[in-house]
């Protein structure tokens, strides 16, 4: 990485973040895909999938705890060209997230049902809840190994490979839910289960292309001498990037899931509405999801090379651009609310609450975009701590106790819940943005 001019251009920078927003947006289909095509087959199908997305996305992200500190670890490394840390950085990242996959397989096929009434999951849904969660469960191995292998591409600046591999998981995906959902010849009509399966499938095919891709692209890197001796240091500095980084997003998906359970104490075309909302939503944030990711790259590589001017100019710049377009797809998904979610319900209860929401949404979204981009630019910059402790502190007490007030005590149902996070994304939008411009990340160094 010694050309800095050309990877701190935005020509640099738009070759990142196209890629990434594509394969942000076919992630995210893979599970509301199934939430799509299951909708006609019974009336609590997608609420059911939707309490199953809760957990499952909450798990997926204690992966990222490692893996995002391999991608942090890795630039930096390359921004000092010292790749021979680099290969051990693999090796270590992806033992620890496969071992802990295991026992997050073992927790959700086993203990399903227990989660769920914790949740407070009305038990029409809990069948189909537990059927979907305990499937997608087993295939959590492929899940952790997928995401590792996609971290090490974005590090190395190698992000329309994992575009190309999203895309076809997603088509297996869709393929497999039009076959297993609804049955097909010989075979029978799975439901939930099916679209399950599918998505387990499509996994399998999109693990066994990343490894094959990695090894076409990067080359041989994952050497067991390098676990000889176990390389403890390296481990607890992974952890130290990781555990912040992962704490704060853990600690976020926490609260959804309380949110979720007050949620679940509604009415059932509230949990309908609330599973909606939350697919419809992602497209508001997934451009400035991408573009902070992308980002997150050029800033490894900037920081590594002790380059901070250039970074600060890079962080302010997308900050702009993301806020921007949050703000407009939202804008937009309000505006036209009815059609897009008259395609897939007819439930005038639910269309008046899911409009209701998406006007909130605007606002929301306004706060999550500066979040997304400054906590991720405060992470990478080596500023791991402020992150995590902002978020707990404000997302318990606003978000949930705020949602607990106005959405349960003073029953305005979901709309309350979403005004407190709307606020909660705001205020940290707002606090993230002051200590960015303190300064405090330039004396910040992960690496030596």
């Amino acid at each position: 990485m010694d050309d800095f001019t050309v990877i701190n251009s935005r020509r640099y920078l738009i070759g990142l973040t196209w890629p990434i927003f594509v394969e942000l947006v076919l992630q995210m289909l893979v599970s509301n895909v199934d939430q799509m095509m299951v909708a006609r087959t019974s009336s609590t199908a997608v609420a059911a999938i939707g309490n199953a997305n809760i957990i499952t996305n909450l798990l997926l992200i204690s992966f990222s705890v490692i893996s995002t500190a391999a991608t942090i670890l890795i630039t930096q490394y390359l921004g000092a060209g010292s790749t021979q840390r680099v290969s051990q950085t693999y090796t270590v990242a992806l033992l620890m997230n496969f071992a802990l996959s295991l026992v997050i397989c073992v927790a959700l096929t086993g203990f399903s049902q227990q989660i769920f009434s914790l949740m407070g999951v009305p038990a029409e849904l809990m069948p189909e809840s537990c059927d979907y969660l305990q499937i997608i469960g087993l295939g959590m191995p492929l899940q952790a190994i997928h995401l590792t292998f996609v971290a090490f591409f974005r590090a190395h600046g190698l992000t329309r490979q994992t575009m190309v591999i999203s895309l076809a998981m997603n088509l297996l995906n869709i393929v497999g839910n039009f076959i297993l959902i609804n049955g097909l010849g010989l075979v029978p009509m799975l439901g939930v289960a099916g679209a399950a399966i599918s998505s387990v499938l499509s996994r399998l095919v999109g693990m066994g292309i990343v490894i094959w891709l990695f090894h076409r692209h990067v080359g041989q890197a994952f050497l067991l001498s390098n676990l000889r001796p176990f390389p403890w240091d390296h481990l607890k500095r992974l952890l130290r990037i990781g555990i912040p980084s992962g704490g704060e997003s853990v600690s976020y998906n926490l609260t959804q899931i309380v949110i979720q359970t007050m949620c679940n104490t509604l009415p059932i075309f509230v949990i309908t509405a609330r599973a909606y909302c939350n697919m419809f939503a992602m497209l508001s944030y997934i451009y400035a999801n991408a573009i902070a990711q992308a980002t997150q790259i050029v800033v490894g590589y900037l920081m590594g090379a002790r380059r901070t001017e250039e970074t600060d100019r890079r962080v302010n710049a997308t900050l702009r651009g993301a806020m921007l377009v949050s703000f407009s797809i939202s804008l937009l998904l309000f505006l036209f609310c009815r059609p897009l979610f008259g395609l897939f319900t007819q439930d005038p209860q639910v269309l008046d609450t899911c409009k209701l929401i998406m006007g909130i949404e605007i606002i929301l979204e306004l706060g999550r975009a500066a979040n997304i981009c400054l906590f991720g630019a405060l992470r990478t910059a080596g500023d791991l701590k402020f992150p995590l402790c902002l978020n707990v502190c404000t997302v318990w007490t606003v978000a949930v106790g705020g949602g607990w007030l106005l959405g349960i005590h003073f029953g305005l149902g979901l709309p309350g819940l979403w005004a407190a996070m709307a606020f909660d994304e705001c205020f940290r939008g707002v606090v993230s943005f002051f200590r960015w411009r303190s300064g405090k990340w330039r004396q910040k160094h992960l690496i030596d």
